[in-house]
């Protein structure tokens, strides 16, 4: 009798345990799931490829996240397959970001995208991650709005659009692509701790800030002088992360060459300029920076400068 009563309970404890193994609560310690946006209205990067594949693949060997992505390619030249081009943009946008689909990430990915992105609705996108969601901007995910909407003019300085306000920083301009020595600035942080004291890049164009204020935002990666000009030092961000509100903002402004990107890849005469290991530090920085900004590994957020 004992022992039938102990299978009996023995049975139904591991049915529970099935039940709770396929219940929402464990689903959420799954994988993640990130929206990449790599829409561009503006200059399209010839790495956006290259870049949704590596995200990808970085999620699958991690284990961390899944994506799904949603991109535009070149806008044509042609003036009606242009506007073609434009409305199916705005439609796709409009099927992954409205404010319902918002819902179902854990985070967004904005990989190279520029210009003035039609969202269809950027203030829920905003408050989604100020809510506690992740965004993650990898280089022109800074030059994908200027100015606050509705300004008069847009680009006087000092009128910031409240995705700015939400990144940290706004592009402002480059010059040649050139050799560049990152200084790490936070060597425990996940995004960071892989690069040792300096990370070196052979070629790389580098982005010049706006509107970015040092003691609103955590640095990790700084220049400390003017990448076309060495004899002009100072204080140039690269990368950094920070708190908005119950989310977490992670934003490097690499990435604009394809071995920044991928350790195999190589252009059409077989030559790259970046070594396969400098790719790999990039894919182990953005993975870094992907895990602190979903929660997966701690960091610090706060602002070195006061």
């Amino acid at each position: 009798m004992i022992t039938t009563r102990f299978r009996f309970l023995s049975s139904a404890a591991f049915f529970l345990f099935l039940a709770w193994m396929q219940s929402p609560t464990l689903a959420a310690d799954g994988p993640k799931k990130l929206l990449v946006v790599t829409t561009t209205v503006g200059f399209p990067h010839s790495s956006i490829p290259t870049a949704e594949k590596v995200l990808a693949q970085l999620g699958e060997k991690s284990g961390v996240f899944t994506v799904d992505i949603v991109g535009s390619g070149p806008r044509p030249r042609d003036k009606a397959q242009a506007t073609a081009w434009m409305e199916k943009m705005t439609k796709d946008l409009a099927e992954k970001m409205n404010p319902d689909a918002l819902t179902k990430y854990d985070g967004f990915i904005f990989a190279n995208t520029t210009g003035v992105l039609p969202l269809p609705d950027k203030k829920a996108f905003l408050e989604s991650i100020r809510g506690g969601k992740a965004f993650i901007g990898m280089h022109s995910a800074s030059d994908s709005f200027h100015g606050e909407e509705g300004a008069v003019d847009p680009y006087k300085p000092g009128v910031i659009d409240p995705y700015t306000r939400m990144l940290g920083g706004e592009f402002r301009v480059h010059y040649a692509q050139v050799p560049i020595d990152c200084l790490v600035v936070d060597p425990k942080h996940p995004a960071s701790a892989a690069l040792g004291d300096v990370f070196k890049i052979a070629q790389e164009e580098v982005y010049l800030m706006k509107n970015y204020d040092a003691s609103r935002v955590h640095e990790l990666l700084v220049l400390d002088k003017h990448p076309n000009d060495k004899g002009f030092f100072g204080r140039f961000p690269v990368s950094w992360c920070s708190n908005y509100g119950e989310g977490r903002v992670f934003y490097t402004s690499l990435g604009h060459r394809e071995d920044i990107w991928d350790p195999e890849w190589k252009d059409s005469k077989g030559v790259r300029l970046n070594s396969p290991e400098v790719a790999r530090s990039y894919q182990a920085h953005i993975l870094g920076g992907i895990k602190w900004a979903l929660g997966l590994e701690p960091g610090d957020a706060k602002p070195q400068m006061k």
